[in-house]
């Protein structure tokens, strides 16, 4: 699933640079302590840093791998959306039939019966993609400040317009009524439909075995939207997510210690290995190696910087990808992706196609 263009560095750097701040700091203090005050005995064993690098490693993957199933999971569900409505409007063009009829109905009544069992379906997918847009105590892109800035001005559609707008001209005025008032307003919007579904039977306008093949329609709807509310409504395991946040900055913290005493060695065998070279015994380059070896430690920060911002980049892409359905740049295009059945289904029931909304517009290349 692609949602956005390609990541620039740019882009990327941009996206983490309140990080990389913190960084700078956190590796700058210890090595002007070690050089300034003379503190060399401000400094950790490589070994056990190095240890605990190789534990987080595994724990990151470990967290990428399930956010990653949770978004690729949503694409799925979502993918079954689209498979099921264009189902749905083949039975729903096909079915609706006078042929088992106690009352022949003009085809002008039948085209407004298919029609309103269409639009009652875009009702319901405008339903349960508000419910998914709906924000959570534990999705962070409404208060991580560098999501937000990379978020400013794309506007989220749910919460633009609200569900009693986007609901007008989909169901009638006692319907809209009837589902607002519901907790669940999705499931309201499928009972409405089978409702209709049992009166078309009885009346004869659908075969009752045509009637069994679309109420399993409905279970499907039904299905799929109980397997992306369980996504919405069940984060990823939050004493995983806490917990691998505290040790990524336990990580970036030691970093530095360990880091500098191995440069500062690094320094002095450099300076033991020009000894032996002639021009630096001549004095050609003496100043020059002599000046990098004994500040070969303040290498310590953007190699610091480089590897805090790969473990910590690493762990925010797996925490913007575990909840598929906030509406960030990366997330599952539910707006963009209904938009598409609605039309799609819409032409084929012979819809008046100056009424068929246009597709929904793609902002600063984000499909939302």
């Amino acid at each position: 699933m692609l949602t956005r263009r390609n990541y620039s560095i740019k882009e990327m750097l941009g996206w983490t640079r309140r990080y990389i701040y913190i960084f700078i700091i956190f590796s700058l203090i210890p090595v002007l302590l070690y050089t300034g005050l003379k503190w060399y005995w401000l400094h950790l064993p490589w070994l056990p840093i190095g240890l605990v690098g190789t534990a987080l490693a595994f724990i990151i993957s470990f967290k990428n791998n399930a956010s990653y199933g949770r978004l690729w999971e949503a694409r799925k569900i979502w993918g079954g959306i689209v498979n099921a409505s264009r189902s749905f409007a083949i039975m729903v063009n096909d079915y609706v039939t006078n042929e088992h009829a106690k009352e022949q109905l003009s085809d002008g009544a039948l085209f407004k019966i298919k029609k309103q069992l269409i639009m009652r379906h875009v009702a319901w997918m405008t339903s349960l993609r508000h419910a998914l847009r709906a924000p959570k105590s534990w999705e962070l892109s409404g208060v991580n400040k560098s999501d937000k800035e990379y978020m400013e001005g794309i506007h989220i559609h749910e919460r633009k317009y609200t569900l009693a707008e986007e609901l007008e001209g989909y169901v009638t005025d006692g319907e809209k009524q009837y589902i607002l008032e519901k907790t669940n307003k999705q499931t309201a919007c499928i009972n409405l439909q089978s409702k209709q579904l049992r009166e078309l039977k009885e009346s004869g306008h659908i075969w009752e075995f045509s009637f069994l093949e679309m109420e399993q329609m409905m279970v499907e709807f039904f299905t799929l939207q109980g397997k992306a509310e369980r996504i919405k409504n069940f984060p990823y395991p939050r004493q995983f997510a806490t917990l691998n946040r505290f040790f990524i900055w336990i990580f970036v913290f030691l970093l530095p210690f360990g880091m500098m005493h191995e440069f500062d060695t690094i320094g002095e065998e450099i300076i033991g290995l020009a000894e032996s070279w002639k021009p630096y015994q001549e004095g050609t380059y003496h100043y020059i190696i002599d000046l990098i070896a004994q500040n070969f430690v303040w290498f310590t920060i953007p190699f610091s910087v480089v590897i805090s911002w790969i473990f910590h980049t690493m762990e925010r892409i797996g925490e913007v990808s575990e909840n598929p359905f906030e509406g960030i740049a990366n997330d599952v295009p539910i707006t963009t992706m209904s938009r598409g059945i609605e039309i799609d289904i819409r032409e084929m029931i012979g819809d008046d196609k100056t009424e068929i909304p246009a597709p929904i517009a793609e902002q600063n290349g984000i499909q939302m």
